[in-house]
């Protein structure tokens, strides 16, 4: 099964246009140029996505955190199926979009990464015939605005394909709502530790009540769904009776919850359960998130983290047995310019490790540490803050761009050794 039949000859012109200028990107050593592919393609045929897309089965995948994992897991297990495009590198909004599709114009199967607020418009384009829903919070105010807006647009537009499976987090109120109305839900119960974005019902603006894993509101008859597939910390539960050993390579009690979806999404597009899960599992590494880099005496441990939720679910993963830990925080227009979230999340649990504040906004970090009672030092230099650490293991966490430069930094060095 291809997909070329639906391109125009201006798509072949777009095409043709994008990969000369993804050779010249590679060629002047500025990376490997999808991205400027796709938003020149875009110029010369603005309904290229649509085109590209054509006759592709598609699962879409957004949500504030957790999208390129998931999208990875959704990935490898689609491929048990058939041959899967997706995204390498997380480039989630159209360009990175009509790039990936535009890698492999035959792969029958898809597993797209969407930026939340460009979900709607990609799903009118690609008529999904899944989309995951993963979870809803603060995120960039200064970029994508309230969290309400988002998931009323959302809404708006699933409620445009009625045909897709939605398989939507019931474990958290923002997506539940967005995914309510439609006719056509796989609820799985992937985890939502944190709630601070989702304590008024979005729909009626009543108080949302809790009563352990339950929710509902007090001024409605809006609650939280029963989920067709829930995990636990062995196992994926799955419909009529299905239980399967779920041992995931990646960290956290979150990846649990995304691979849950992941493999939800490929069951809904034939895949075999079991196999599904085997392919998620050994997912081990996303575009650098999760790895472990020897640098000098240190192996370093990356995590990254873009918002309070996250940072909150990263700072869960760290080990309280390293010889350090480095925080990085830079506050860059993709990162968002107001850092003052990092007062909403908890840094108080860092008892007996060694922790150095980094980064562009390292100092705003250690204002938040000295308010926190985190003994720290401040070594603004990401690669330096790790060779101040004991030799040993040292984790990393950073936020987006911190994250991106000392990948690029690390890689630069080792490929010198």
């Amino acid at each position: 099964m291809g997909t070329s039949t639906g391109i125009t000859a201006r798509g072949r012109l777009a095409l043709r246009a994008a990969k000369a200028a993804a050779w010249a990107s590679q060629k002047a050593g500025r990376g490997k140029g999808s991205m400027i592919g796709g938003l020149i393609a875009l110029k010369i045929e603005p309904t290229l996505m649509k085109q590209v897309g054509h006759g592709r089965r598609t699962v879409l995948v957004t949500g504030t955190n957790g999208k390129s994992t998931t999208t990875r897991m959704t990935a490898a297990a689609l491929e048990t199926i058939d041959k899967t495009v997706t995204q390498a590198d997380g480039a989630n909004m159209d360009a990175g979009i009509v790039a990936a599709l535009a890698s492999d114009l035959h792969a029958p199967l898809a597993a797209i990464e969407v930026d939340e607020l460009h979900t709607p418009h990609v799903a009118d384009a690609l008529e999904p015939e899944a989309i995951v829903l993963l979870n809803l919070s603060r995120d960039q105010l200064d970029r994508v605005g309230e969290i309400n807006m988002i998931e009323r647009k959302l809404r708006a537009g699933l409620q445009r394909h009625p045909d897709a499976v939605i398989v939507a987090n019931c474990d958290d109120v923002l997506v539940t709502s967005a995914a309510y109305d439609n006719p056509n839900v796989v609820w799985v119960a992937a985890g939502a530790g944190w709630a601070n974005d989702s304590v008024s019902c979005p729909r009626t603006g009543e108080p949302i009540a809790r009563e352990g894993v339950h929710w509902y509101s007090t001024g409605s008859d809006f609650a939280r769904p029963q989920p067709d597939w829930w995990v636990d910390d062995d196992n994926l539960y799955g419909p009529d009776g299905l239980v399967l050993p779920l041992k995931l390579t990646l960290p956290g009690k979150a990846n649990r919850g995304n691979a849950a979806q992941a493999v939800a999404a490929a069951v809904a597009l034939g895949a075999d359960p079991a196999e599904a899960v085997a392919a998620a599992a050994v997912v081990d590494e996303v575009a650098g998130r999760y790895k472990t880099v020897q640098v000098g005496p240190h192996s370093v441990h990356m995590l990254l983290a873009k918002n309070p939720a996250g940072w909150q679910e990263a700072l869960s993963m760290i080990d309280p047995t390293v010889d350090g830990l480095v925080i990085a925080v830079n506050g860059q227009v993709p990162d968002g310019e107001d850092l003052s979230w990092l007062w909403d999340v908890r840094f108080e649990h860092f008892e007996g490790i060694q922790v150095v504040a980094a980064g562009e906004r390292g100092t705003d970090l250690a204002v938040r540490l000295t308010y926190a009672g985190v003994d720290h030092t401040l070594v603004p230099d990401p690669l330096k803050a790790i060779a101040s650490c004991p030799p040993g293991r040292v984790e990393v966490l950073a936020n987006y761009t911190a994250f991106r430069d000392l990948n690029t930094e690390i890689s630069r060095r080792t490929a010198n050794v």
